[in-house]
């Protein structure tokens, strides 16, 4: 990458977030109620929140850090895109149907149908702000590093202003627009990025004549590995400690979905259950066609760019993708590749904002601070303040973060909802006797677990690419602690709620109503 791609590609992106802010004021919301702001009423339709719940799936890492994972490693990298894919089924069997709810926001809305209201609030707040906060922060730092990837040397004095452009885009789009603009601006990414990942895919099966195994055969000649690039081992390697991290991962990314708040808050912009289901079976074929594209474009950078190529222009091979744009279709083809990546950052974060900024409001200051006492009106006025103040955190973080190692953000968001989030959720949705001191041990006790893990693992110290190389007290073998963690979860959960079941030592939040008795504050 050479400055001289400078003038390529940044009017074009300058004059893509000029369209999103003007699109932000043009979907802003017209009677100012909060389920206009939070969930557009709950009135689109399932195919349009379909195309916007693929966009809040769809982030940088799968546009860029998936094709380059499998690029460099071949067969091992497959497992990136595979998660994901399957993750949908797990929302679409547990999840989407009887999280549906009308008049409810929040994943603490969902859990206080039958527990005690401000406890659950304020657990589910926290969780929520954790996760969101360090999925939003691993965002920016990657828009950060996908600056340098596209500019080269030119790009390493523009890192802090574009991490603080888009930072500063992604606050003003969700103070200004609410779901709608989120949704408007996923909408667009989502078609541009199906678009543009299947049509790059396909120029690459044309240079080898639509034959596959050729592709995989260029791929593996010119990986560096030889056949074994096509078969398991080169990531994980064959030892019990990598197969566990493997495992561990992919246990993260396939229930971890189910618990992202960004994706949750989805369920109920639709009238009906109904439309949830069909929302979640839209997207899923997206990411389906889109991952199969990705695979494509993994191999294809391997066989036409090349490992030495990649590695030498980024060691994670996150700018793989790029490479292969200006292999296919020169300075044009990047540029275009170069927006949508772009884009796709923007999209992603704005959702993560307002799912942050509502739990903060709704969950944390409408729940617990003021005891559901605050007029709507307020309440939307501390859901703007939450946004910039969620969005400028995290744009700090990113800003500090920028040259560090960042990979075990993304995992830890991940464990975090898997171990905190996922339990309580199934819990409230399938057992009657699940309780609040259950909701309690198994919300912050995943989180502890999970949180606790991630500081103890290599991630964080004892090696040259952890976030603290200077120090060792990387006691847990594992990268990701989600083969620990979600069990733990779980098991808090039951530990929490079976033994009060058997005395009747606490009625549901439903019970107490249907017998008259004045809910839980």
């Amino acid at each position: 990458m050479t400055p001289d791609r400078v003038t390529a590609y940044l009017p074009v992106f300058a004059g893509f977030l000029v369209c999103v802010l003007f699109l932000a004021v043009w979907a802003a919301p017209q009677r100012g109620t909060l389920s206009e702001f939070y969930v557009s009423d709950g009135r689109l339709r399932s195919g349009h929140n379909g195309l916007a719940l693929f966009g809040d799936v769809m982030s940088a890492a799968a546009l860029l850090g998936s094709p380059g994972l499998i690029a460099l490693t071949g067969f091992d990298g497959t497992l990136s895109v595979l998660g994901p894919a399957v993750a949908w089924i797990v929302v679409l069997l547990l999840v989407v149907e009887p999280y549906h709810g009308k008049g409810e926001f929040t994943i603490g809305d969902r859990l206080a149908r039958r527990l005690r209201p401000r406890a659950v609030h304020l657990a589910a707040g926290i969780a929520t702000l954790l996760v969101c906060l360090v999925y939003l922060t691993a965002q920016l730092v990657g828009a950060s590093a996908l600056t340098v990837g596209i500019l080269g040397p030119a790009g390493r004095g523009m890192e802090a202003g574009m991490t603080a452009v888009l930072g500063a885009f992604m606050i003003l789009y969700i103070v200004l627009g609410g779901m709608g603009a989120a949704t408007l601006v996923q909408t667009l990414k989502a078609v541009l990025l199906l678009a543009g990942g299947i049509a790059l895919a396909l120029a690459v099966l044309y240079r080898f004549d639509w034959n596959p195994g050729a592709l995989l055969s260029a791929a593996a000649d010119h990986s560096g590995h030889g056949e074994s690039f096509l078969e398991p081992g080169l990531r994980f390697g064959h030892g019990g400690t990598t197969i566990l991290d493997s495992a561990s991962e992919q246990l993260a990314l396939l229930v971890g979905a189910a618990g992202l708040p960004h994706l949750l808050m989805r369920i109920n912009t639709v009238p009906s259950r109904r439309d949830a289901r069909r929302s979640v079976q839209y997207a899923a074929l997206m990411t389906s066609a889109f991952y199969v594209a990705a695979g494509v474009l993994g191999f294809g950078a391997a066989a036409l760019v090349g490992r030495d190529a990649i590695v030498a222009d980024n060691p994670s091979g996150n700018t793989a993708v790029l490479l292969l744009a200006a292999q296919l279709g020169g300075s044009f083809l990047l540029s275009l590749v170069a927006c949508l990546a772009f884009a796709t950052v923007l999209a992603v974060v704005s959702g993560i904002v307002l799912a942050a900024a509502i739990s903060l409001a709704h969950d944390i200051y409408g729940a617990v601070i003021t005891r559901d006492t605050a007029s709507e009106q307020r309440e939307l006025f501390v859901t703007r303040v939450a946004a910039v103040a969620v969005g400028t955190t995290a744009t700090v973080l990113a800003l500090a973060a920028r040259n560090l190692n960042v990979s075990f953000l993304i995992g830890l968001a991940f464990a975090v909802a898997a171990s905190a989030i996922v339990p309580a959720l199934l819990y409230g949705m399938f057992w009657r006797g699940f309780t609040t001191r259950g909701a309690m041990w198994s919300i912050y006790g995943g989180l502890a677990t999970s949180v606790t893990l991630v500081g103890l693992s290599p991630g964080v110290s004892g090696n040259a690419n952890a976030l603290l190389p200077g120090l060792d007290f990387s006691v847990f073998p594992l990268h990701n602690p989600a083969i620990v963690s979600v069990p733990v979860g779980f098991l808090l959960g039951w530990l929490g709620s079976a033994p009060f079941r058997a005395a009747g030592r606490e009625t549901s939040f439903e019970d107490r109503v249907t017998v008259g008795v004045p809910p839980y504050r």
